[in-house]
């Protein structure tokens, strides 16, 4: 099944960009995972077990390596997003 991943970081950090753009770089070089920035968020698409692993994997690095942060997600299972 596919789905589609709004997700948006708050770190809470003063220097908020390198976290942000660290997530978003590791989101894009997944080749099999769609990757659409706008300024408010990033929509991710591909297949529902991968995209999670995905998320999983790559929001646990965020914390690891930048330290806390929000998330804010909304899941839309069965949609392909018009990236």
């Amino acid at each position: 099944m596919k789905l589609t991943v709004e997700i948006s970081m708050y770190p809470f950090n003063e220097d908020y960009v390198p976290p942000i753009h660290g997530i978003i770089e590791r989101f894009n070089s997944y080749a099999d995972i769609k990757v659409k920035t706008v300024p408010t968020s990033t929509l991710l698409t591909g297949e529902y077990d991968r995209l999670m692993a995905v998320l999983t994997k790559e929001i646990k690095h965020c914390f690891d390596t930048y330290g806390k942060a929000v998330y804010v997600a909304k899941f839309l299972p069965g949609m392909e997003a018009p990236l």
